[in-house]
């Protein structure tokens, strides 16, 4: 099954191609990606994770479904990255007349092994990088990377807020690792261009200031790796 992609009317001219955005669960990276496709007017490409009929289970136990959900992650990213591609140099097939239009996601197909890494023990890690390796199929490179960056404690009243009873079962010492797994997985990241937005107390889903904010800073980005707070020039 394939994520439609979504077309808004036209507006303003996007700075990039291909964007995406990237952050741990309850960052707001969906909403943030679909608020800069309406503005840029870009397609919009989304993680399925509500197709992986192991999640809500590893969240109430992440050691005895870890192995089975990092899997299924994997075969639909290998999917994806094959759709995203075919969407980039405007293949025939589902994406119509849109084809090779801009386009922006809520996730980077990395991200898979990030969280397996995370969630697994070495000897099923060796086990999930063998397999997935066997079906794994190269994304295009963004030309930039959004990374939402939050505390645990923001993350928590964030997905406390929006009250999905899958997320509420997120244990508090996971979340904290993840966290942590983003900061150092982005602090060592050189494959495309990344823009790290600190996103403690910038809210561009609720503040159209903020979110002006933001899209200023990613249109006039132009280092390889820069750094966004709020009231600040980092």
């Amino acid at each position: 099954m394939s994520t439609p992609l979504t077309v808004t009317a036209p507006h303003l001219r996007p700075p990039h191609r291909y964007i995406a955005i990237e952050g741990p669960i309850g960052v707001g990276k969906t909403t943030l990606a679909r608020l800069l496709a309406e503005r840029w007017s870009m397609r919009t490409f989304f993680e399925r994770q509500q197709e992986n009929q192991f999640l809500e289970r590893f969240y109430r136990d992440n050691t005895r479904y870890a192995l089975a959900t990092q899997l299924q992650f994997a075969l639909q990213r290998a999917q994806q990255a094959q759709e995203i591609g075919a969407a980039l140099v405007g293949g025939p097939g589902h994406l119509g007349q849109t084809a090779g239009a801009p386009l922006i996601t809520d996730f980077i197909t990395e991200k898979t092994a990030l969280f397996a890494r995370l969630t697994l023990p070495d000897d099923e890690f060796e086990l999930f990088r063998a397999v997935s390796a066997r079906f794994n199929a190269p994304a295009p490179a963004p030309d930039l990377v959004v990374y939402l960056q939050a505390s645990p404690e923001a993350l928590f009243a964030r997905i406390q807020k929006r009250a999905i009873p899958m997320e509420l079962q997120i244990p508090d010492a996971y979340l904290r690792a993840l966290c942590d797994a983003y900061n150092d997985f982005f602090y060592h990241y050189d494959a495309t261009p990344l823009l790290t937005v600190s996103a403690e107390h910038l809210n561009p889903l609720e503040s159209d200031a903020d979110l002006a904010l933001l899209v200023d800073r990613i249109e006039t980005m132009r280092g390889r790796k820069e750094f966004f707070v709020k009231g600040t020039s980092l």
